[in-house]
């Protein structure tokens, strides 16, 4: 395809996908309580329809027109099957126990295995096609800047097809490991876990519309506030992700080393999240919030200031790891902190943790697809050559932009806002008395 095309493909997808989370989020709370309980059911008959898009995301049918069609539609169908079941996988925190501490303990365990997934993800998909070598691509010196296009695509033409078949086989195996993997996962969720419904305490007098939900959940000053913080702090780190390898390879020039650089950051990541959860139980958890976010600040200014050293890359992937860690665990674990805070102030209203799990969800969805148009304009912009053994000047400029600048800038900007988040540890601990008091 295209890179243009595929760049459309991926930017609808995600604004489907944006549709979707808050619409699935409203079914959930509207659905009733069946053996299984109430949201496992989404789980259980989502995953193998989900699976099998993902595997036909990676597919190449044998056509020779139709196929943007063929992948928008299965990208549209996995990141709505996907949300069927990561909106309820993620509100089951607030219906397995009462308890602020058991949901913090909960939410931890969860973001440890997450990031230990992406791990696990990235080291599958890494290794299976990784050992597939594609060559990149010189350019000649006489072609010019706007021709460049033209030219590498001719010699994207002329490529090895016995490789091209290879590539695509490597990648249908590896979207079969990690398939398999997904079905093992929800195996696992729907027989170990069991939900409480006196936990949830969702029971309802009088059925709450979509739009009125929406408006409730929307007016509370609390969420606002720490989903545009997190919505920030969110589109630093992804920022940071989605090009992290670019930079590694081409103004770094550790093209050999990337696979193992993000490993670093990943495995830091799993690492440091029990100290996190430590942290915020010992010194709050806004405290964790700027200490933890901020953390990586000077080390991704290091990054770009000094000149291209492999062991200050890796000392900068582990630091980057570590504020990862409290990127992922401490928005989350202050969700159900929100949640309680409007059940005080709104006692007479029930079944909107779906929704507000399902807009958290949303805005980390959104931030990805944010920083995935933010990322291709710019590097487009700058000329960046696909599988171009070298980049221009401009290229490596922006790429340092967007590891950079860009991230920090929008770190200062999260934790502006999250200065904002009214819910320090003497409010949490008022209303954590006063729901026990109403109950």
């Amino acid at each position: 395809l295209d890179p243009f095309y595929a760049s459309i493909i991926l930017f609808v997808g995600r604004a489907w996908d944006a549709v979707t989370d808050p619409m699935v989020g409203f079914f959930i709370s509207k659905t009733s309580w069946t053996r299984f309980g109430r949201l496992m059911p989404w789980i259980i008959f989502s995953t193998p329809f989900a699976v099998i898009s993902y595997f036909l995301i990676w597919f190449v049918p044998d056509i020779s027109t139709g196929q943007v069609m063929w992948y928008l539609i299965f990208y549209c169908m996995f990141q709505t099957l996907v949300t069927c079941f990561h909106v309820p996988y993620s509100a089951l925190t607030m219906f397995i126990s009462r308890e602020q501490s058991e949901r913090d303990s909960a939410t931890a365990y969860r973001m440890t295995v997450e990031v230990l997934g992406t791990v696990l993800g990235t080291a599958i998909q890494g290794q299976i096609v990784g050992n597939v070598v594609t060559p990149c691509i010189e350019t000649p010196l006489f072609i010019g800047k706007t021709n460049s296009s033209v030219a590498m695509e001719e010699l994207n033409m002329t490529h090895d097809t016995r490789l091209l078949t290879d590539t695509r086989n490597a990648y249908m195996i590896a979207a079969g490991v990690i398939g398999g993997l997904y079905i093992l996962c929800a195996l696992i969720l729907s027989v170990g876990v069991r939900e409480k419904r006196e936990a949830s305490e969702l029971q309802s007098d009088e059925p709450v519309s979509f739009f009125r939900g929406l408006k409730l959940v929307m007016n509370h000053g609390a969420y606002i506030k720490l989903i545009t913080g997190f919505l920030f702090t969110s589109l630093a780190f992804m920022l940071l992700e989605g090009n992290f390898a670019l930079f590694c390879t081409y103004t770094l020039g550790f093209r050999n080393e990337f696979q193992n650089i993000l490993l670093a950051i990943m495995l830091s990541a799993t690492l440091t999240i029990p100290f996190w959860q430590w942290f915020l139980t010992r010194f709050g958890k806004k405290t964790a919030v700027y200490v933890g976010i901020s953390s990586a600040i000077p080390f991704l200014i290091l990054v770009v200031v000094l000149d291209s050293n492999l062991i200050v890359t890796y000392i900068v992937a582990v630091a980057a790891g570590i504020s990862v860690a409290a990127a992922f665990l401490l928005p989350w674990s202050m969700l159900p902190d929100v949640i309680d805070d409007f059940k005080l102030q709104h006692p007479d209203s029930h079944s909107h943790e779906a929704i507000f799990f399902s807009f958290y969800v949303f805005f980390t969805k959104f931030a990805s697809g944010v920083s995935l148009g933010i990322s291709t304009l710019s590097l487009d912009f700058a000329g960046y050559q696909t599988r171009g053994c070298s980049q221009p000047s401009e290229v490596n400029f922006t790429l340092k932009m967007l590891v950079s600048a860009a991230p920090v800038g929008l770190i200062l900007l999260g934790l502006l806002l999250f200065k904002l988040y009214p819910i320090n540890e003497e409010k949490r601990k008022k209303n954590k008395k006063a729901l026990q008091d109403l109950r």
